[in-house]
Order: structure tokens, then sequence, then C-alpha cells
């Protein structure tokens, strides 16, 4: 039986999400990335930013450099990268440079989107290469991937801001989550840096 092209795109991007399951084990913003070549994996990569201090250890970056070594090119020509979110500005730019022909993303992001959200860099005619698209394969299960991250962290930081205050206060934890829930908006407005994705 013949596999449909969107159900091929689907396994794919099962498979860039089990990268950010890995991201999400260890602390790190779930977000993860595969890339493609003649029906073989190339190149895996999760996001690693806060484990290893690095700005630019981004699930995409990570997998191209991987891609690159194993194929003995930074050309990645007859690859396709499939990414959970959509490809940031680095990303995207480093895309252009490997000459990614083809990427296939999960969500949206809002706030740093470079593959038509905030702009379509993937696709500037200035530049010397572009890069065919194919976006929200998946969309529901990656973005909820991001969105139950980030109000999990929430909730650990509440925790962690009421503990300390009980602790400094000599107040039970029951207190101290009365005095929480006060300043909830407070709290929100501080944490809101922190969240791409709002809660559901």
């Amino acid at each position: 039986m013949e596999v449909s092209s969107n159900e091929n795109h689907e396994y794919w991007m099962r498979l860039a999400i089990e990268e950010a399951h890995k991201a999400q084990s260890i602390g790190e913003v779930p977000i993860g990335a595969i890339i493609v070549r003649n029906g073989e994996i190339v190149g895996r990569g999760y996001n690693l930013r806060e484990t290893t201090h690095d700005a630019t250890a981004h699930a995409e970056m990570i997998a191209i450099r991987e891609a690159s070594e194993r194929i003995g090119a930074w050309r990645l020509l007859d690859c396709t990268l499939y990414v959970t979110l959509e490809p940031c500005p680095m990303c995207a730019g480093a895309i252009v440079q490997g000459r990614v022909p083809l990427v296939v993303y999960g969500t949206p992001d809002p706030k740093a989107g470079c593959a038509g959200t905030l702009m379509n860099l993937l696709q500037e005619p200035r530049f010397n290469h572009r890069t065919e698209l194919i976006e929200g394969v998946l969309r529901e299960e990656c973005g909820s991937l991001l969105s139950d991250f980030f109000r999990e962290l929430r909730l650990r930081l509440k925790e962690r801001k009421a503990l300390l205050k009980a602790s400094e206060a000599g107040l039970t934890a029951q207190q101290a989550e009365h005095i929480e829930q006060a300043e909830a908006e407070d709290v929100d407005i501080a944490l809101s840096e922190l969240d791409q994705f709002p809660p559901k």
C-alpha cells in the first residue's frame, strides 16, 4: 500500500516530536528536529540551550550540523528538515545557507517565527536560495507540547515562590498559598516573558 505524502510527513514529524520529548525530559523547551534524505534520517537534534549555555543550540542547528557531518557536505541538497516549531531567524538563516530544499514544521512561533509568521526568510526573493515550506503538520500535537511545558513551568515557579515566602515569613504552606493567589496576577505578568505559548 502506497503511503500518501501527508501521511509520510506525519510519520517523520512524529520522529521530530520524539526528539522534542528528549529536550523536555531534561528540562529544556521541547523542540525537536530531524533531517531526512532519501528516506533515511541523516540528522537529529533537540533544544539544548540551557544545558549547553549556548544560544545557538537550537534543534535545527544541531540537526543541520549532524547531517552535514554525516553527508560530508555543507549543502544539504535532497534533504527535508522536519521541526516541531517554526524556525527562528538564526535557524532560518542556517537553512538558507545549507541550501535545504524543503522545510516541514508543526506549529507557528508567534514571537520569533521566520517562515511566514513574523517574516519569511526562507522564501525571501533577494536571497540566492529559497526553501519550499509545508506548515501545520501535526500542529496541535506540536503546539500542546509547548503549551503544556510552559504551564507546568508556571506552576513550578509559583510553588517555589510560595515556599520561599513561607520560609522567610514563618508561614504555613497554606497561608503562603493564599498570599500567592492574591498576587497571582503580578506573578503572571512577571512570568509572561517565559511563555511563548499561552496556556490553554
